[in-house]
Parts: structure tokens; sequence; C-alpha cells
């Protein structure tokens, strides 16, 4: 009886496993090669538009289309094998037809391929994406009346969208009113970020999002996560930021290194030289980078951090070396290295 019930349930088990492999040969993804063009015979170039929040596979469709790429499957997945691809902008590409799917990723990249572009660079201040649109043809009047109107995300409680307007390259199709630019800047940073959990211990999403936007004005990309440490080490221990970057907020400028004394004293709540906790606000759209890096910073004791070479970063918990470190910048920096 015993080896009756095992011979039958081994039926049973082949019988299930064959159905499921059937199964999976209805539900797995495509063929694993994909047609594509191999770029010996280009055609000419055409004019595609890529609508905000289109996926992958809906860019690949509009290729295809076009004879832009071969299928749409060659081009999905040469643009998974490409992080960059994120940062592809909606609006209107001048593109080539009959090209590599690989090849397609990066013309859509190419800012210059890209038709009336509006670049918002990585943590543009408010300021400056409206000095990028008033360059890219949109009248600063209605500018203001369209942001007076147009609201952040109700979830983080802050009061306007500064730090909301996502950070690429944009093209807007004829006849877009500022109000519309700015609402498609607002959706690409909600779509660029909705997997994102917005959770790292007790801070709120707008102490997060503030954080993000000090971490990306005094980082870049290789030490987000230690420069995300570092803030975070600092708030837990009571001491103020001191951050140059935020200074630089309070007088809008950009491009400068040095702060003088006098510009350390401004009595303004941005100013974390004079006040003590994160500033009211963000001071500038972080990257979908620096918002992961806030949210998943480095492990360490630092406390602070200088760049004594463009691209060397330096982190340490000992104020002594921090002083080595700063003297170190002050002699590269007077013999031109950062220019």
């Amino acid at each position: 009886m015993i080896n009756r019930i095992g011979v039958r349930n081994l039926g049973l088990a082949l019988a299930f496993i064959f159905l499921m492999t059937l199964a999976l040969r209805e539900i797995a993804p495509g063929p694993r090669t994909a047609p594509d063009f191999d770029g010996s015979a280009r055609g000419p170039e055409v004019v595609i538009h890529i609508d905000p929040g289109m996926t992958g596979s809906q860019v690949g469709e509009v290729l295809e289309r076009e004879s832009v790429v071969k299928s749409a499957l060659a081009y999905f997945r040469a643009a998974v094998a490409n992080e960059e691809s994120k940062r592809i902008a909606p609006g209107e590409h001048r593109i080539e037809t009959r090209i590599p799917a690989s090849e397609a990723v990066l013309q859509l990249l190419d800012p210059d391929r890209i038709v009336d572009l509006v670049r918002v660079r990585d943590g543009a201040r408010l300021s400056e994406v409206v000095d990028a649109l008033v360059a890219g043809g949109f009248e600063r009047k209605r500018i203001s009346k369209a942001l007076s109107k147009l609201k952040p995300p109700q979830d983080f409680k802050l009061g306007n969208v500064e730090g909301f307007l996502y950070p690429a390259f944009y093209s807007f199709p004829r006849g877009t009113t500022e109000a519309d630019a700015l609402s498609a800047m607002l959706s690409r940073f909600q779509q660029s970020n909705r997997d994102l959990s917005w959770s790292y211990e007790d801070f709120s999403k707008k102490d997060l999002l503030i954080i993000s936007s000090l971490v990306e004005s005094e980082g870049t990309p290789d030490v987000f996560a230690k420069v995300a440490r570092v803030v975070y080490n600092r708030l837990d221990k009571g001491m103020k930021l001191q951050f140059d970057s935020t200074v630089h907020y309070v007088f809008d400028r950009r491009g400068e290194i040095a702060l003088s004394l006098k510009d350390t004293q401004v009595r303004n709540k941005y100013n974390t030289f004079v006040y003590t906790g994160l500033p009211p606000g963000p001071i500038g759209s972080p990257t979908r980078a620096a918002i992961q890096a806030t949210l998943n910073p480095a492990d360490g004791d630092w406390l602070y951090f200088v760049t004594v070479l463009p691209n060397e970063t330096r982190f340490t918990s000992s104020y002594d070396e921090f002083l080595k470190f700063k003297a170190e910048y002050k002699r590269n920096y007077a013999n031109g290295a950062f220019e």
C-alpha cells in the first residue's frame, strides 16, 4: 500500500512539473536574441516624440514603428543594459534610422539631438530652473505665475517646489505652456523616485529631501553615501552642519568655492554656520543617486570632509586631521588646481 501511494504521488508530481513547464513557456520573456540592425545601412534622421512616463518597452515600440531600431525588444534590452537610459528626456529627439539598439539609446541621451532643449542641471535651484526655461523660449512672467499655482507633493509638507523639479534634459513640443513644462518636471521627479521608500530612521520625507539636496550640492556621486553619513553624524551630535553650499544658496551664487567670514555670519535660516540642524527647505533638486545615498548612507564615524583636489574628497572623524586636509586644499587652491 505504501509503495502504491508513493508511485501515485510521484506520478502526480511529474504531471505537475510538466504543466508548470508548459505554463512557464507561455509567460517567459521573448526569444533570447532580438532582431537588431548592424548599422551598415543607416537611414535618414527622424524626429521622434517621447511622452513623460513612457516605459522602455513603449519607447522601443515607437522606435520600431519609425524604423529606428529593428525590434522593440532589442531596444528594451539595450536600455536595461545602460543605467543612463533612465535619464532619457521626454520630448522630441532627432535620431538616425536603421541603427543598432545600443546606439539608439546613446542618441536619445545626446543633448545635441534634443529639439528645443531645456537643461536642468543636477542640483539646480528653482531660480536656475526658471533661467533654463527662459533660455528655452518660455516667458519669465508666465513662469512666475505658473509657479505660484504649482504645489509640491503633499506628503513632503513643503511650501513650494524647490527641490522637486527633477534635473534632466527636457524637450517640449511647440505650444507647451509654462505651467505644462513645470508640471512635467514635477512629474519627472515623482516618476524617477516612485519606487524609493523615503524612509530612514526617524527622519521625515521633508528632512530626507533636504538632506538629499545637501548631499547633491556638497558631494559627487562617488562620495554621496559618505557625505550623507557626515550629515547624520553631525545631526546626531548636535553639531552645526557648516556647509558652504547653504551660504551660496542664501546669496544665489554658483561656481564660487571660497567663503568670507562675513558670508558665514549672515542671519538667515539657511546658513548652517549660524543655525544648528537642517535648513528649512531643499537648496536644489537632487538626483536619484543623491536620494538613494541619503536613504542608504555609508557606515563610518566621519564628521568632516574636504575636497583637497578636483575629484579627491577626504573624510575624517578627527578635527586635527581635518585642519591638515583644509590646509592642503588651500595650497592647491592657491596654486590654481580648482580653476
